[in-house]
């Protein structure tokens, strides 16, 4: 028979606090990838965040090591999948800085102006798919429509939309083509105006505020204790730009800003993306007006093959040509770390030379790894909803997390 006692400790199990667990992806379409989330809930609150990572695992590192130095940029390219070009930059400055290349300025000047396109082809992605998660889908449909047009300047210059493998040791793959600074022009004058709309699009609309605002917000303690970069440690207050700092390769030539935030939080770093935008087509429209005459790669024999049409001609230059891709460049004893300011924030590439052709040991630092690991800290206490924002803030692509 039921009586008060029983009746009331049934009453209880009902009623007492109980947390439950829910996996947010790997299929989740706002986990941007291969993202599993094991998260700890309260009702819609977060109590904790555990991200399981590794299912795009494919050794990139190990592979390296196992190729020559020339063979290995187009694994970069799949590293990051949205900015291909950063990411060979860095490998291609840290082959060149153990093996003591020198580089001519028209290639640098060129390396900068696809650094900073690619740099607006990752804002554009973060920016539309973020606000695609949030619920505006206007602004992914335009943003898309302008990530085409570079995509196209991409395949101008490399053949490819995605997979350069533009950027080569001792320079890049080939000269600018025919037509293409104009067009390069042309895009930077209406892509202004076309941000300007997105902006107002997202800025003046009060959902968009009120789900970024005061969300995910990190201080900057935090950032520089937890290994972030790039926007997310600018949007503390941190001052923090590899381009500015190590001014590597012509980026100490041109003028630029780097723009910072105040509260570290989701709004913050969407702000600062968009103004980064700008000053990427700042960039992009002083290397262009100084283009230096000149060649476009090294004419070190040792990295750079004669051109297939004089080798056509000449057994000595045939010969020349077959070592070069069959031997490579043999890089003397040494280590050395480079890094650059990637779209994400810093990437960097530590090799290990050893007198031979290939890498004895190659360590990459992404920048997006780091990030993931301080999600638990900026979603806990927040709501469900808010984590596919934060998610999303962080601009996460798993090719350079798993590697």
């Amino acid at each position: 028979m039921l009586n008060k006692n029983n009746a009331l400790k049934v009453l209880n199990s009902y009623t007492a606090l109980r947390t439950f667990k829910l996996n947010f992806g790997p299929q989740h379409p706002a986990a941007h990838g291969v993202l599993r989330l094991v998260l700890e809930l309260n009702g819609e609150i977060v109590l904790n965040s555990d991200p399981h990572i590794g299912f795009l695992h494919r050794g990139t590192e190990k592979l390296i090591e196992n190729k020559m130095y020339s063979q290995n940029v187009p694994y970069f390219d799949r590293l990051d999948y949205v900015s291909m070009m950063a990411q060979e930059h860095a490998y291609v400055l840290a082959v060149e800085n153990a093996a003591e290349i020198e580089i001519p300025l028209r290639s640098q000047c060129i390396r900068v102006i696809f650094s900073e396109i690619t740099r607006i082809l990752n804002h554009l992605m973060a920016v539309t798919t973020h606000a695609m998660d949030v619920g505006a889908l206007t602004p992914f449909l335009w943003g898309f429509e302008e990530r085409e047009k570079l995509m196209d300047i991409y395949e101008k210059v490399s053949g490819a939309r995605m997979h350069a493998a533009y950027f080569r040791i001792g320079g890049i793959f080939q000269d600018l083509p025919g037509g293409i600074i104009s067009k390069i022009f042309f895009f930077c004058n209406q892509f202004k105006y076309r941000l300007t709309e997105i902006i107002e699009l997202l800025d003046l609309n009060r959902v968009w505020r009120q789900r970024l605002v005061g969300v995910g917000s990190v201080s900057k303690y935090f950032a520089l204790n937890n290994g972030h970069s790039g926007v997310l440690l600018r949007s503390t207050g941190a001052l923090v730009d590899a381009r500015q700092s190590t001014a590597y390769e012509l980026y100490g030539d041109y003028k630029f800003q780097t723009p910072i935030g105040l509260f570290g939080d989701c709004y913050d770093r969407y702000l600062l993306r968009v103004d980064e935008m700008f000053q990427s087509v700042s960039l992009i429209e002083q290397a262009l007006s100084e283009l230096p005459e000149g060649e476009h790669k090294s004419k070190n024999r040792e990295i750079t093959a004669p051109l297939r049409v004089l080798s056509k001609d000449s057994m000595e230059l045939t010969i020349e040509h077959f070592k070069t891709y069959s031997e490579g460049k043999k890089v003397r004893n040494g280590e050395g770390y480079v890094a650059i300011e990637s779209p994400k924030g810093e990437f960097g590439v530590f090799l290990v030379s050893n007198n031979s052709n290939m890498p004895e040991r190659c360590k990459i630092r992404p920048a997006g790894f780091y990030h993931l690991s301080s999600l638990n800290s900026m979603v806990i206490n927040h709501f469900l909803a808010d984590v596919t924002t934060v998610v999303g803030t962080q601009d996460l692509v798993f090719g350079e997390v798993d590697r």
